[in-house]
């Protein structure tokens, strides 16, 4: 597959439904912080070692931005590439390919994290670590943090959710570039044309160095690189499967 160009006023199903869910769920977060009640800490994803971590979070956190801006860049992204996926491939594939990947995104960002939590606890005395784990999210829910470094870098991984579509996004990019990699887009920084094999491949080496480079940043690289990874070994494994299927 080399070209699809669907309707601009098209919008499959899927990618409709998943665009209104998540404009819902940012307005549902603005009005009921104004109730005292933070639905981000609640359906995004914490760390399975926090005491706010809970199993759903691992879907719900999908469905939550962290602001107009991180959800706008998500559902152009989603509307630009996922409507053409799913025209291609049908709702259902492409459901269940969005939900592989974000799934996916979560799992590699958790095994991250835990290589990370686990590397800086190794550098602190037992007692602190139990002191974190048993103090930090009341010192956190109270708008501070401890004062030594490693502690209180420790209990913001504890605590900080992690929100957003970012990772089935990726992975959409993915599938776009492999299925149609000659395409010519269009950046906007700077104005040029490439073609989306270029594109994807570039986007996961940038995010690749940023995720090993900066640690402990408020982006989740490894997210990102995890929707790709599974949305190409899903891909391969339906092309395995199907004759002719990209």
């Amino acid at each position: 597959m080399q070209n699809f160009r669907p309707s601009i006023n098209a919008i499959p199903p899927v990618v409709k439904n998943l665009i209104i869910i998540n404009v819902l769920m940012l307005l549902a977060t603005y009005f009921l912080n104004y109730k005292g009640i933070d639905l981000t800490s609640i359906l995004g994803l914490h760390y399975f070692q926090s005491s706010d971590f809970r199993p759903y979070q691992l879907v719900t956190h999908m469905f939550m931005h962290g602001g107009f801006t991180h959800l706008l860049f998500n559902m152009f992204a989603l509307w630009m590439f996922g409507r053409v996926l799913e025209s291609v491939w049908g709702p259902k594939r492409f459901f269940i390919y969005y939900f592989i990947t974000g799934l996916g995104a979560a799992a590699l960002h958790t095994l991250v994290n835990f290589i990370e939590f686990q590397h800086l606890a190794n550098k602190m005395s037992p007692e602190t670590v139990e002191m974190v784990m048993t103090q930090g999210t009341e010192i956190f829910n109270q708008g501070k943090n401890f004062t030594d470094g490693q502690a209180g870098k420790l209990n913001m991984m504890l605590n900080i959710p992690t929100v957003g579509a970012s990772g089935a996004v990726f992975g959409i990019l993915l599938g776009f570039g492999m299925l149609f990699p000659n395409t010519q887009l269009m950046l906007l920084f700077p104005p040029i044309p490439i073609k989306a094999k270029y594109f994807v491949i570039g986007y996961g080496a940038i995010e690749l160095f940023s995720g090993i480079a900066n640690t402990g940043s408020n982006i989740a690289h490894f997210a990102h690189l995890g929707g790709m990874l599974f949305g190409f070994i899903l891909i391969k494994y339906w092309n395995s499967n199907t004759k002719n299927f990209y």
